[in-house]
């Protein structure tokens, strides 16, 4: 049990320790990869020679969350790879009952608002105990006032409702080490902390309590705190919560490829710890099993994601070399079946591409990179993941290799060089019978307020897709996914999608999820204030849970075709209809921490 971070008192005297310097207390059971957030966390603290423990999913009722002890240094305490009201509740709020990252899959273990639920149980326990530390996508989200969905109110910063010292956001590598050498809170980047007082040269967002009496004032709050999440760019931002300051530090500079390559090189075992594996199957390990992270950040920056606040809107890639290392450890581990699962990241097909202008001079804060087009400078070239997926295929050992992360169907279409040949090779070697993509809809208005690109683009793809299929003498198909009930969007809309996916994709769409507005993103900031936020405009939002669903329901129901029925090709590829319907591959853990 050593090779793991210690989770029992058992570990921890066999390590000869008398206490932890650091405990982190996490959402999810103890998966040791680097897909899950705690435990590259704790292995970088380990990596740099802290004693650091692990308790997972600590029972709220006992005294589980003592059987460790006090930590010397810290606590670090993360709702988990998702915010846990989502991982808790449906769109329509209705209670989970499946958790992939818990001991049997029963949804029982997480709390709701788990930052702020752990925080108050270590403080239950143990009175003026050592600092703690909130981290994690659920803080990263909620870091500053913020519309939450499931008390359709706006909270104020998760820092000041939880209680705890201070709050680390964005990916916190560089954060958690710089805490942990005692640096003090005014001097890391990346962190948030309370104050009496707006630290000099920070700009002062408008109160949270304007905020909550005036729409427009919040959607004046959320542009300024959106547009200072590029490290090159942003200013510190200081926003007052009650009668003190909630102080956000400008972010942490990204790692360098060095960097993040020594991240997920730490010694991971890639299994769930004994304590937790003996408490049931973990549904997440099967996706997670022999897949690799090759990058992280997404600039698609479309309006219903978080990851743009999270992981930043700006590639970093590890080397080719530093992934090879990764797979060869897969493939020396007993029972190893020769599969990569997924090799990707937020989108599996920007591996390798940046606009260099963003790298040196910042994030562009009057346009996207991808919304309404591709902006010219954007540097579309598929050379880079071509040339490692090609290299990790040919390793001894593998047999096959898979891509079940994302794509952004419209990079492949935008780059004519290295694009065909990057859609060649997917349809021949890294396809298992299906390949999902998110066109979310199909209608422009909808489209435009998600941040979407145009349907043009998509039949394009489709038809390229199957075209090269018949060229190869393939039969696989395409996953859409849909959202229905996102702001902006209205029965005909979805009636439009609905005629779309029948005429064009000859698809009964099955991948139908109803929108949930997300913590800090434009889409819920939308949902709240009913306008768009880049306009002005009076935008429509269905908040009614039974209309939402109907919406849904539009979609996925149909009278001449049975619901699950296979993905067909267009009628333009000429291919025949299957006569059975193509095995998938779960793939529902994202690439988020």
């Amino acid at each position: 049990m050593n090779n793991f971070l210690p989770t029992t008192k058992k570990e921890i005297a066999s390590l000869g320790w008398d206490r932890p310097d650091i405990i982190i207390i996490s959402g999810d059971t103890y998966l040791d990869s680097p897909y899950n957030g705690a435990a590259l966390i704790g292995r970088l603290l380990q990596s740099e020679g802290y004693k650091t423990a692990i308790i997972a999913q600590p029972e709220m009722d006992t005294n589980d969350i003592t059987r460790l002890g006090e930590p010397k240094l810290f606590w670090g305490v993360t709702a988990g790879c998702v915010d846990s009201m989502v991982a808790n509740y449906t769109a329509s709020k209705k209670p989970r009952r499946n958790d992939d990252f818990t001991p049997g899959g029963e949804n029982s273990r997480r709390p709701d608002r788990a930052l702020i639920a752990y925080t108050n149980l270590i403080r239950k326990h143990f009175k003026n105990t050592s600092p703690i530390v909130i981290a994690g996508i659920e803080a990263s989200l909620r870091r500053l006032t913020h519309y939450d969905f499931w008390s359709d109110k706006l909270r104020r910063s998760v820092l000041f409702d939880s209680k705890a010292d201070c709050l680390i956001y964005g990916m916190g590598e560089k954060a958690i080490l710089e805490l942990a050498k005692g640096t003090e809170y005014k001097d890391i980047k990346g962190l948030c902390y309370i104050s009496s007082e707006v630290p000099t040269g920070y700009v002062e967002l408008p109160p949270h309590d304007e905020c909550v009496r005036d729409k427009d004032v919040f959607t004046k709050m959320f542009h300024t705190f959106y547009k200072n999440n590029d490290y090159i760019t942003a200013e510190g931002l200081a926003q007052k919560q009650d009668t003190r300051f909630l102080v956000q530090n400008p972010p942490q500079e990204d790692p360098a490829r060095v960097e993040l390559n020594s991240y997920h090189e730490l010694p991971y075992t890639y299994e769930i710890h004994p304590y937790y594996a003996a408490q049931g199957h973990v549904k997440a390990m099967d996706t997670i099993r022999n897949s690799v992270t090759t990058h992280r950040g997404c600039y698609g920056e479309c309006n219903f994601c978080a990851i743009a606040v999270h992981q930043g809107t700006r590639i970093i890639e590890r080397t080719e070399a530093s992934v090879e290392k990764e797979v060869l450890r897969f493939i020396d581990k007993k029972g190893w079946n020769g599969i990569i699962n997924d090799i990707g990241g937020p989108t599996a097909n920007m591996y390798g591409m940046e606009c260099r202008k963003k790298k040196d001079q910042g994030r562009c804060a009057d346009k996207r990179c991808m919304y309404p087009s591709i902006c010219p400078s954007l540097s579309v070239d598929h050379r880079f993941t071509n040339s490692l997926l090609s290299r990790i295929r040919k390793l001894d050992g593998i047999k096959r290799v898979f891509i079940a992360s994302g794509i952004r169907y419209d990079l492949i279409m935008a780059d004519k060089k290295f694009g065909p040949q990057y859609l060649e090779n997917l349809v021949r070697f890294y396809v298992s019978g299906q390949l999902k993509i998110a066109p979310e809809h199909c209608d422009q208005e909808v489209l435009d307020m998600m941040g979407k690109p145009s349907e043009k683009v998509l039949k394009d793809f489709v038809n390229a897709y199957y075209n090269e299929n018949k060229k190869q003498g393939k039969k696989q198909f395409l996953t859409y996914y849909m959202i229905a009930a996102h702001p902006g969007c209205e029965m005909h809309h979805m009636e439009n999608l609905k005629r779309f996916a029948s005429k064009e994709l000859k698809i009964n769409p099955e991948q139908v999820q109803i929108f949930t507005p997300l913590p800090s993103t434009y889409s819920a900031l939308m949902y709240y204030t009913g306008k768009d936020p880049f306009t002005g405009r009076d935008v429509f939002v269905e908040r009614d849970s039974t209309a939402r669903k109907r919406q849904k329901d539009a979609l996925v129901t149909s009278s001449d075709r049975r619901p699950g029925k296979a993905t067909a090709a267009p009628k333009k590829s000429h291919r025949p209809k299957p006569k059975a319907r193509p095995k998938t591959k779960c793939c529902a853990v994202r690439k988020k921490r």
